[in-house]
């Protein structure tokens, strides 16, 4: 193809063929389509209908002009409600007939009306062939997945300055990155602190519920999974808010602008479906952050080695069943669901006394960091005695006061 044809898209599209290739469309969490029979009701794969609109623009940077068409009509006809992928095919169009002077070339009497649109599919793009372009590196994980226990089959991260969402499996040998898929999140933007705000909190959460799509509004897509904001940190800082959730989009939009929502986090219908189908309630946790800082799992497990050293002093003194010992641990600005330290004591000497001088064992184990204008660690564990098969299962908020590490939360789940 000799006449321009928007130059963000060919550009990035050269820079995702010539690092990526054919990887970065499977890695973008494409599936093969299901074999299906004839006449039967189309099913939405998560993140093939991404790897075809990425294939398209792959095509157009190597000029092969005809195919793309081709391709991105099949797309369109599939996906009748991606509108950016509809954009792409009348662009692809108009260039048949005469020179496209930018993305989204519309005639000039409906530009004005329809400029607001057409930067929010620019900005899509834009977003979608970063994330493909800039890919995690192989091996690497988010900082915050200090340690999961086998009870975390999953975890999940969101990266908002890519628009995208990492679904990890947790295998035997640690985190594995099995998809990504595109996302929006608040209008406002990252930091939620109040309500209203339209932001989307920044933190470590954990999905509560998976909410049955029959009980919402077309507007939630193909379900939702709430996640607990705001955390014990959240409420420790004043925020407020609630009714965050991971959820789908309304009949006739496949996927919104990055920054489009009220708060949520929020994905195409079939990637959704994806990943509700895969994670666990209560056990996965959701790592929202501004920009992912990726490492390599050694070096997390070494930079960890202060905590996990009062974690133990902690978990000795507890077996220890020494009561000032134990509560040298805890933050004088300590919470327990609404109680403070000198109120939540006597539960604490209540645990001593059934426990009577056995030793304590930290069943499952996982903690993550959050670190921002603190350094924080949300762990959690079952708590069992000797002798014992089962206990509590527990979660604590640690923070570091320069060198030393402090309990300002412990509650049972």
């Amino acid at each position: 193809m000799k006449r321009y044809f928007f130059a963000l898209c060919v550009s990035a599209a050269v820079a995702l063929t010539n690092a990526a290739g054919a990887s970065a469309s499977k890695n973008a969490g494409a599936r093969a389509a299901p074999a299906s029979p004839a006449n039967s009701k189309k099913v939405e794969v998560a993140g093939l209908a991404e790897a075809r609109l990425i294939e398209v623009y792959q095509l157009v940077s190597r000029a092969q002009g005809r195919e793309a068409l081709a391709k991105a009509e099949r797309l369109v006809q599939d996906y009748p409600h991606f509108q950016l992928a509809q954009l792409v095919y009348g662009d692809l169009l108009a260039s048949r007939t005469g020179p496209v002077r930018s993305f989204g070339d519309v005639p000039q009497p409906i530009l004005k009306t329809a400029a607001p649109m057409l930067r929010e599919l620019r900005d899509e793009s834009q977003m979608r062939l970063k994330a493909l372009r800039e890919r995690p590196p192989p091996g690497a994980v988010p900082s915050q997945f200090l340690a999961l226990s086998s009870r975390n089959k999953h975890a999940i991260a969101v990266d908002a300055s890519r628009s995208r969402l990492y679904l990890f499996e947790n295998r035997p040998a640690g985190l594995t990155l099995v998809a990504d898929y595109y996302i929006s999140v608040g209008k406002s933007g990252l930091e939620k602190y109040a309500e209203g705000d339209l932001r989307t909190p920044m933190g470590v959460y954990f999905i509560t519920s998976n909410l049955d799509p029959k009980s919402l509004k077309d507007f939630y897509g193909s379900g939702a999974l709430p996640i607990n904001y705001p955390n014990v940190l959240d409420s420790k800082r004043g925020k407020t808010g609630s009714g965050i959730w991971l959820h789908g989009t309304p009949p006739g939009q496949f996927s919104r602008p990055p920054l489009a929502t009220d708060g949520c986090v929020v994905l195409a219908n079939p990637d959704l479906d994806e990943v509700i189908r895969t994670v666990e309630t209560r056990t996965t946790p959701v790592v929202i952050s501004n920009r992912l800082q990726w490492v390599m799992p050694n070096s997390v497990r070494a930079d960890s080695k202060p905590f996990e050293a009062a974690l133990t002093a902690w978990q000795n003194a507890k077996s220890s069943g020494n009561m000032d010992r134990i509560l040298s641990f805890y933050s004088p600005d300590f919470n327990s669901n609404g109680k403070t330290l000198s109120e939540w004591t006597p539960a604490l000497r209540g645990e001593l006394d059934r426990v009577r001088g056995r030793a304590i064992q930290l069943k499952d184990l996982s903690y993550l960091r959050w670190t921002d204008t603190a350094d924080t660690m949300v762990v959690t564990f079952g708590e069992v005695a000797d002798g014992t098969r089962t206990g509590p299962t527990k979660r604590q908020y640690w923070g570091r006061q320069g060198t030393q590490w402090k309990i300002f939360f412990e509650g049972i789940i």
